[in-house]
């Protein structure tokens, strides 16, 4: 439980730290809990959307359910994909990437990034039909956040100094991969058994994201920071989203 509670503490805005205090060493293991988080942010998100859909225009209840997530995850994530998009964007050694990420002043890639990716999120959601778009949101957010989780598996952290906030993630064992994997599905199954099999080519689109972002990091930074991994669940969750809308469209 604790390390639950840690992962909801870090990867959330609520207020649980000041009720709890979970042991420093839960930090280690939040990533395994990742997706889990993605269960309420998702879930709450998904919420937003269909009940704002019935007493508001369709375009203002999706921007009021990302204002919400925003407001849940303190844009944790979406200020990880903006250092992202800079370090890597702006190009040079890994010193270099590591020096633009690690800068909070946000440059030219990092606001065109969250553009692109606001304006894909919005225009896809609008195009997909109120039940398919709020399974959608739920399933993207919970896959997107297992399959951003596993780059802590595969590659080694970055910086040589450590991670800035003083937490270093563990790689998973056989059972925290499979909780993971879990806790990231379940929701696309739940998804699948409401709406049909025509959510499932959503998950290919995820699949080829995540290797094509690993081998950058590798090639380019030899691991993974934290922002790499933000910025991963977001590059994930929006190729799900948008192999949704093709799967909507074409089949």
């Amino acid at each position: 439980m604790d390390r639950i509670l840690a992962s909801l503490i870090f990867f959330t805005r609520l207020p649980l730290w000041k009720v709890v205090n979970p042991p420093q060493k839960a930090y280690s293991d939040v990533v395994v809990f990742w997706p889990l988080t993605g269960w309420l942010t998702g879930g709450l998100t998904a919420l937003t959307l269909w009940g704002a859909s019935y007493i508001m225009p369709w375009p203002v209840a999706i921007i009021l359910a990302i204002s919400l997530r925003l407001l849940l995850t303190g844009a944790l994530h979406e200020d990880g994909l903006a250092d992202f998009c800079d370090g890597f964007g702006a190009g040079g050694d890994k010193t270099r990437i590591l020096a633009i990420m690690k800068d909070s002043h946000i440059g030219t890639y990092g606001v065109i990034g969250l553009i692109i990716y606001f304006l894909l999120y919005f225009v896809i959601l609008v195009s997909l039909p109120l039940e398919i778009a709020a399974l959608g949101v739920f399933s993207a957010d919970a896959f997107g956040k297992c399959a951003a989780a596993q780059i802590t598996n595969i590659l080694p952290y970055a910086r040589p100094e450590g991670a800035k906030n003083k937490i270093s993630y563990t790689r998973m064992s056989a059972v925290k991969i499979l909780l993971c994997l879990i806790a990231g599905v379940a929701p696309l199954c739940f998804a699948t058994f409401l709406a049909g099999w025509r959510i499932l080519p959503a998950a290919v689109l995820p699949i080829i994201m995540i290797c094509w972002l690993t081998g950058l990091m590798r090639k380019k930074l030899g691991g993974y920071t934290g922002d790499c991994c933000g910025a991963s669940f977001l590059l994930i969750e929006i190729s799900f989203l948008l192999g949704l809308a093709i799967s909507f469209t074409a089949l």
